[in-house]
């Protein structure tokens, strides 16, 4: 027999074929195992607008912020101002607020994780700072 044959000869592995109703195996981190739900159409796009009403509001508190912020302190040339004591007040008070506005929206903050509080506050903050500034220029 020559080399050639014996190649010929050698047993093919088939893979196992995915079926249509096949999920995504779940993906395991540590202890913690997260499996995917595939969302409708509907619920991707009541997702969508859940995010951007989010935006919207922190963004709305974080002007509303900025603008009192530049009638209460000016150019804050004061040196007893303690900036962090501020933007700490900022985002615990528009944490308040939002923890109220939310729920009028029909968004249900009892699904926040703190990955969606800390991307609300950022928003409020960073709106807050650039509508001061733009302010005291």
């Amino acid at each position: 027999m020559s080399k050639s044959s014996k190649k010929k000869q050698s047993v093919a592995v088939s893979k196992p074929q995915p079926t249509d109703d096949a999920q995504p195996a779940p993906i395991s981190s540590g202890s913690r195992k997260t499996s995917f739900k595939a969302k409708t159409p509907e619920e991707r796009k009541i997702a969508h607008m859940e995010g951007i009403i989010k935006t919207a509001v922190a963004a709305i508190i974080g002007i509303i912020a900025g603008i009192l912020v530049y009638i209460q302190l000016g150019a804050g040339d004061d040196p007893t101002v303690k900036w962090y004591a501020i933007l700490t007040i900022i985002a615990a008070l528009s944490y308040y607020a939002m923890r109220l506005v939310f729920p009028l929206l029909k968004i249900k903050t009892k699904k926040f994780g703190v990955k969606d509080w800390f991307y609300v506050e950022f928003i409020v903050i960073d709106f807050c700072l650039v509508t001061w500034t733009l302010l005291l220029n």
